[in-house]
């Protein structure tokens, strides 16, 4: 039980990957989309993040051949994988306001 939740907490914790992943979902295709759509993360650590993502075959960056040259990132079917994962942080996260807070 231990090490397949390490596995996972190494491919999706910090900070920012549910994030930008969330945010990629959401429409956000360019790298300046992404950092505007997500608060207080810092363009360093985007590009650092995206490609992190990237090597663990969650999203996908296409570059287009034009000027000037044109970067998009989509989230890969295996990415969508999390979904439930998300949802029940999510859920988790509401309930986790409303006891600590008591709204």
């Amino acid at each position: 039980m231990m090490m397949p939740v390490r596995d996972t907490l190494d491919v999706i914790s910090g900070k920012w990957k549910l994030m930008i992943l969330i945010s990629i979902s959401a429409g956000n295709k360019r790298f300046r989309e992404i950092e505007r759509s997500i608060p207080k993360i810092n363009s360093k650590v985007l590009a650092k993040e995206l490609k992190d993502l990237e090597e663990h075959k969650l999203i996908k960056r296409t570059v287009f051949d034009d000027y000037p040259v044109l970067i998009e990132y989509t989230i890969l079917p295996y990415a969508e994988s999390l979904g439930d994962v998300i949802k029940a942080l999510s859920d988790w996260g509401i309930n986790h306001r409303k006891y600590i807070h008591g709204e």
